[in-house]
């Protein structure tokens, strides 16, 4: 059974955001498109640059080291020089709340 866990109220982190929290020790980063919220991987599979810091165009968000692209609703690579793409993770929003689910 996936288990959901508080990651950030939903009010800190506003449309076009992109904000990294930790959550049971794992580091996320958040994404709100258009008042949806995803969560990936907190940092690049390509170099570990912080994916917070980069730059969020509708659902895909840019590493600011190199320019590595991810889909932030999927976690696949949307542009070079990363070859992997970086973890996925399940979010609800319940009360005003995000949570994710960290496996």
């Amino acid at each position: 059974m996936v288990e959901f866990r508080t990651a950030v109220n939903v009010a800190e982190l506003q449309p076009g955001q992109l904000r990294r929290v930790e959550v049971d020790g794992t580091q996320i980063c958040l994404a709100n498109v258009d008042g949806a919220i995803y969560a990936v991987a907190a940092r690049c599979s390509h170099a570990g640059g912080p994916l917070a810091e980069g730059a969020l165009d509708r659902k895909i968000i840019t590493c600011p080291w190199h320019g590595a692209m991810f889909d932030v609703t999927s976690g696949e690579v949307a542009g070079p020089p990363a070859d992997d793409s970086v973890a996925a993770y399940d979010v609800e929003v319940e009360g005003g709340v995000v949570r994710v689910a960290v496996r």
